[in-house]
């Protein structure tokens, strides 16, 4: 009897022991991962999907300067890919994120497949920067806007303003720091001297 209650005993006090280093367990761990989503930008604590399916957290951006433009393939924009591509190219080693996000609601011209429109914008305009699943970027009907969309559409950013988006390759820029610092219209180019000059901006900025 003496011996099964000193191998209790002993027991006990290794459970305790054990758990000495981490008195919170597995939870202090996942208190501190949402510690760290708190001190993200609104605009950077969005979950969306890649082309791919594969997770895509929006934290991935942090203190870089990110470009959120929802995209189509069959649009009379759709050969602004062409300048994105190139701002990719010219910017990304100096902080600059540019996003493409597919939706269909402007006059049904992203009908296709997550493999169709990857396999577009991969042979058409050799697109290497990021691709978001295809998504709803206003409320349209029973057609919600995704909350990235619905969250950049609510902030009065200069020079479009706020509201909700009114067509194919609407541009928004976050600066490092994750705030919406530019929001520009459909038939603005992504290389024109506005929108080059937020960029530069945000991209100087500490």
């Amino acid at each position: 009897m003496y011996r099964k209650t000193l191998l209790a005993g002993i027991a006990a006090m290794a459970m305790v022991s054990g758990n000495a280093s981490d008195p919170m367990g597995s939870s202090s761990s996942a208190y501190a991962e949402e510690a760290g989503k708190s001190d993200l930008p609104k605009a950077l604590t969005f979950k969306m999907k890649t082309l791919d399916g594969e997770p895509a957290d929006m934290s991935k951006y942090a203190g870089k300067v990110v470009m959120f433009v929802n995209v189509a393939s069959k649009c009379g924009m759709t050969p602004q890919y062409d300048a994105l591509q190139k701002l990719n190219e010219s910017f990304k080693e100096k902080g600059l994120e540019i996003v493409g996000v597919p939706c269909n609601q402007f006059g049904g011209q992203e009908a296709g497949s997550s493999k169709e429109i990857k396999e577009f914008c991969s042979s058409k305009y050799h697109v290497t920067f990021d691709m978001m699943e295809k998504v709803n970027v206003v409320d349209k009907g029973k057609d919600k806007a995704c909350d990235l969309f619905k969250y950049l559409s609510e902030v009065d950013a200069q020079p479009k303003g706020k509201g909700p988006v009114a067509w194919n390759f609407e541009k928004f820029i976050l600066d490092r720091k994750g705030n919406l610092v530019g929001r520009f219209g459909s038939g603005v180019k992504p290389d024109s001297a506005e929108v080059m000059k937020v960029i530069e901006a945000a991209l100087a900025a500490n």
